[in-house]
């Protein structure tokens, strides 16, 4: 299966990134290289862009796609965490923009072995980089019934999370879960059927719990978030879109905090904190898709952008 996947929220990204021709861009979810290609399309022969992903797929369907760019395009094999480690070793310090479409893409939901549908049965599997040992098996088997409840609860934000937790802790005392189908029966017999007959499938906020815990992903873009701020140039401007609310509210917590960083109480007439800002928020409310967009691709539904930009000597 080739890498696909229709890039969500396109125009009111590459809109928002302010994109200078002469500018250093980073797209940290490279994926399929579909914002990436719009951003290139922007850039003069002085302008550079540096596309980075932990999926080998990506990086070299990307790469396909962003070849008639040459030498302005450098693609990294790592995940955006190390960002600016990554842009050292290539000479960079500062950049222009930076974009994160947290997403997971098409083509990792619909290659049935990568183990992150809940609609096929196959190895469970969920990662993201498949250069790592641990996978989602380890995580139903190996973690306590009391962590599986805290991570459904917490990242799946699913009612059901104590039940679920308990049904799998019984089951694996018969035999290992080994299939995305065996941990669907599990789920399907924790849940009144009645329940989620009619609000879709059982199993997928379990699933997204899971795919958050093996990929660290809250924990990823919660201690990235500053350090990314920090790399922009003055004018510079970070965008991300996000696809579920615990991603959101932290993207829209960092972002307010680097815009009003003092911690003074607020019947202090002046600050005495010395905590400067970094920036403003663009989007007081985050940018939606249109109708048009979700009715041509449903995945963009819940999809949010929101908007930072830098300024420190203002």
């Amino acid at each position: 299966m080739s890498f696909e996947h229709k890039s969500v929220l396109l125009d009111e990204t590459i809109e928002n990134l302010n994109i200078k021709p002469d500018g250093i861009y980073v797209d940290g979810t490279l994926g399929g290289g579909g914002h990436a290609w719009h951003v290139c399309s922007r850039l003069s022969e002085k302008g550079r862009f540096i596309g980075i992903d932990q999926d080998e797929a990506a990086i070299k369907a990307a790469g396909k796609r962003l070849e008639e760019f040459g030498d302005k395009v450098t693609i990294i094999r790592s995940n955006y965490c190390d960002m600016k480690e990554k842009l050292h070793e290539i000479g960079i310090d500062k950049v222009d923009g930076i974009l994160l479409d947290l997403g997971v893409s098409s083509y990792q939901l619909d290659t049935v072995e990568r183990g992150f549908t809940y609609r096929e049965d196959t190895a469970l599997d969920m990662r993201m980089d498949q250069r790592q040992d641990k996978t989602a098996r380890d995580i139903v088997n190996d973690y306590s019934e009391f962590d599986l409840y805290r991570i459904i609860r917490d990242y799946g934000e699913d009612k059901f999370a104590k039940n679920i937790a308990k049904h799998i802790a019984r089951a694996r005392k018969e035999k290992p879960i080994e299939t995305t189908g065996e941990l669907i029966e599990i789920i399907k017999g924790a849940i009144p059927m009645k329940l989620w007959i009619n609000s879709g499938h059982p199993a997928k906020k379990t699933f997204q719990a899971l795919r958050i815990e093996l990929n660290r992903e809250l924990e990823v873009l919660k201690n990235s978030l500053d350090e990314m701020i920090d790399i922009l140039n003055e004018d510079g401007r970070i965008c991300i879109i996000t696809f579920h609310s615990l991603e959101d509210r932290i993207v829209k917590t960092i972002f307010r905090k680097n815009e009003n960083p003092c911690t003074c109480p607020s019947d202090f007439p002046i600050c005495v904190c010395g905590n400067k800002s970094k920036g403003r928020v663009v989007t007081r409310k985050p940018i939606a898709p249109g109708e048009e967009e979700i009715a041509e691709n449903k995945r963009a539904k819940s999809s949010k952008l929101r908007v930072f930009e830098k300024h420190e000597n203002r």
